[in-house]
């Protein structure tokens, strides 16, 4: 059953208070590094109920009169065309849909910098592209070893050669499309300059995950081990901070290894470093907003799972995922995660698939009840266990038509006879639209539309690798799906 653990109230108002300390304490002006996802952080939702997918940037638009953004994009990720995996989309375009967000919230975007600059007709390309829509683009360059030839990265030949960033708030925020687009160089390159020129200044990561404040073992920290076991990171105890106040605190493995490069960077910059660990550069609350440890525990165990069974399925797509899956393995076994207590949907929706001799779906609501779809001649198994559990929690009799057969029929002959698909099942999408349209003229398909939303947070399991189309469509209801790692066909393509 789903239980909301997170305060997400709370969670903006102490954010965005520490952020205001951490500027305060470098005297009125901080680069804060800016990790992981902005505006769709679902992981972070799945893993703490009651985070809102969008609380980040909500928390930054308090700040809008104080903050500007910064987007770093690596030059080398332009030229190499780097896709982001979750939407499909190059960087480079990726920077500009960042753009149209952050001013989306009112937020002021001052200038975009690539970093690991050289020159080239891609890379000139994007960035006359950013000139001509009126934005700032700074150059960054690659410096020879980086970052461990510390008194020729802390010069003129190293920072110094970079462009200095004109900033005009006190709070700037350096984010970017993914990992390895050098926020941290640019938020070091920045302090490097402002010294120089006599303006005090300072640094800070926000990174949600792991959570420093809540055990090292806690299933949400786990849980960001499993999300990032293709990345290889490892949650660990932060040894600089329990060698400086005695206090455990938890980190991950890139953080601790870079600090002592970090702290030389910023003794030769300004004589000290401000920091004794890595867990003192960040800034996240979230760790104190927990208010029920076992419903969140319970969410980032569910997580776990359903980063198994994503992994699962990748290989089959042909990825090699060993590794990833033996990681995510290693976790459910160490945290004794019981894939079917967890997850009861998984279960029921094979037995479904056994019993039937055909691809079936089952999905556990918010309330606990599981409702089961099988694959008939009309419908998909996906699109059946969606209309079963809109008519379960709409109190409407399973055996009710709830979409008009005078609509269903001219949709299936669509497909058929003019879109070329041999397949006349409704897909997920198609489904709703014909409910949307019966909806119009039928009570009980109206009662079933406005049942919807309830979907969000349910838990569904698949027999079959879905379509594109199905997954997108549960993931739009906020509706948290596995899939077994098999498709409905023998086929090699899989559209």
């Amino acid at each position: 059953m789903y239980k909301i653990g997170f305060d997400n109230e709370k969670y903006l108002k102490m954010q965005s208070e520490k952020i205001k300390e951490r500027i305060a304490r470098f005297g009125g002006k901080l680069y804060l590094e800016f990790g992981g996802k902005l505006f769709d952080d679902y992981h972070a939702s799945r893993v703490l109920p009651g985070f809102e997918p969008d609380s980040k940037i909500r928390m930054l638009a308090e700040l809008k009169d104080e903050a500007e953004i910064i987007i770093a994009i690596n030059a080398t990720d332009i030229e190499k065309n780097k896709v982001r995996g979750d939407l499909g989309i190059t960087y480079d375009l990726d920077v500009l849909r960042l753009i149209d967000a952050f001013r989306g919230f009112g937020l002021y975007v001052g200038s975009v910098v690539l970093t690991r600059y050289a020159s080239s007709s891609v890379v000139e390309a994007f960035k006359g592209k950013l000139e001509a829509l009126g934005l700032k683009v700074y150059k960054h360059f690659e410096i020879e070893n980086y970052p461990y030839d510390i008194d020729y990265v802390v010069s003129d030949e190293g920072y110094g050669k970079n462009e200095y960033i004109e900033t005009t708030r006190s709070l700037v925020v350096v984010t970017a499309p993914g990992p390895g687009s050098g926020k941290m160089a640019t938020c070091l390159s920045q302090i490097y300059h402002d010294y120089k020129r006599g303006i005090k200044s300072g640094y800070a990561k926000f990174e949600t995950f792991p959570i420093w404040n809540i055990p090292l073992d806690h299933p949400v920290n786990e849980a960001y081990e499993a999300a990032t076991a293709d990345l290889s990171d490892i949650n660990m105890i932060d040894p600089y901070h329990l060698q400086a106040y005695g206090e455990t605190t938890v980190n991950y493995n890139r953080d601790v290894e870079i600090f002592p490069v970090l702290r030389s960077m910023y003794e030769g910059i300004l004589g000290e470093c401000p920091y004794k660990s890595p867990t003192d550069m960040g800034v996240n609350m979230a760790g104190n907003c927990i208010f029920d440890d076992e419903a969140v525990r319970g969410a980032a165990r569910r997580e776990i799972i359903r980063r198994y069974y994503n992994a699962l399925c990748n290989q089959r797509k042909g990825n090699n995922c060993t590794t990833e899956i033996n990681k995510i393995k290693l976790i459910m076994k160490n945290s004794g995660i019981d894939i079917a207590q967890e997850r009861p949907c998984i279960k029921v929706a094979l037995e479904r698939a056994e019993a039937t001799g055909a691809p079936a779906a089952a999905i556990q609501l918010c309330d606990g009840r599981i409702v089961t779809g099988k694959t008939s001649a009309l419908l998909g198994a996906s699109s059946a266990v969606l209309i079963n559990a809109i008519k379960t929690i709409a109190g409407i009799d399973q055996e009710t038509d709830i979409i008009s057969p005078e609509v269903l029929g001219p949709v299936q002959r669509l497909k058929v006879e003019n879109l070329g698909n041999h397949n006349p099942r409704l897909h997920t999408d198609e489904v709703l639209i014909a409910l949307a349209i019966t909806a119009a003229t039928s009570p009980e398909a109206k009662r079933a539309m406005e049942a919807l939303a309830q979907l969000k947070n349910a838990e569904l399991h698949s027999s079959v690798i879905l379509s594109p189309v199905d997954v997108a469509t549960f993931r739009k209801l906020g509706i948290n799906l596995t899939c077994e790692p098999q498709y409905q066909t023998k086929k090699l393509f899989h559209g």
